[in-house]
């Protein structure tokens, strides 16, 4: 809107949510928080963002979409720490998640392909953790299944599991951004993200309820080991979902 009075532009906040995406549940969240607070208010008491506060919500929308969190944000625009500090913090927790799933990738990659390894310190590292994750799997899905499985990854393909794999994290990203924004899982956006997690959970149990409920139970018991270890869903993203699910007509 256009203030005629100190020729100046302002948004109300429900302009402003239209006008970057955001939803204004996430807007008021900032201003709890102290990360962005209106310069000004209406008579009737509505918020009325300038200029300078929609720069530095363009600010915060770039800085999220870089990985980082609403702390580290509010910590670089209020000049408490160099934004490039922050950055090369940032950078190396994603270089140290690169790395886990790099060694990860490798251990599948041999255990996949049946190669020896020569390190007896890596070959009894990688039969422990090969065990451990046996030992689970057969906790929550039966010889059976396991075998519907292998049968069913061969018929979708490699690339097309691939796929699924490298879609995952990005996804679990974009659950995290929208419960760190705040945002409720009736939101329409977050029932999106929820229908393209069903959609991606269907790729992997293929309609059979018997695996769909395994997986269920072993994400909902284990869940906050698999996050840790493995890349997975947090408790918190689950619960996320769920809502969105149950929000959904």
């Amino acid at each position: 809107m256009f203030n005629k009075n100190e020729d100046i532009m302002e948004w109300k906040v429900g302009e402003l949510a239209r006008q970057t995406g955001l939803t204004v549940r996430a807007l008021h969240h900032y201003e709890r928080i102290g990360l962005l607070e209106p310069s000004a208010r209406t008579a009737g008491g509505h918020r009325l963002y300038s200029e300078t506060d929609v720069a530095r919500l363009y600010r915060i929308v770039t800085l999220r979409g870089l990985g980082l969190s609403l702390e580290s944000v509010r910590t670089a625009l209020d000049g408490e720490l160099p934004l490039a500090d922050l950055l090369r913090e940032r950078l190396a927790q994603v270089d140290q998640q690169l790395d886990a799933l790099r060694l990860m990738r490798s251990r599948l990659l041999l255990l996949a392909d049946g190669e020896r390894v020569h390190n007896s310190a890596d070959l009894l590292a990688l039969m422990e953790e090969a065990h451990t994750m046996d030992q689970k799997m057969g906790e929550y899905f039966s010889a059976e299944q396991l075998q519907a499985m292998q049968e069913r990854r061969k018929e979708v393909g490699e690339e097309a599991v691939a796929a699924v794999e490298q879609e995952w994290p990005v996804l679990m990203a974009k659950v995290q951004a929208e419960i760190d924004a705040g945002t409720d899982p009736s939101d329409p956006r977050a029932r999106a993200l929820a229908s393209r997690w069903m959609e991606l959970v269907a790729a992997f149990h293929g309609g059979d309820s018997g695996l769909r409920d395994s997986l269920y139970r072993m994400q909902a018991e284990n869940a906050e080991v698999l996050a840790q270890n493995y890349g997975g869903p947090t408790p918190q993203m689950l619960s996320f979902i769920q809502h969105a699910q149950d929000a959904t007509p």
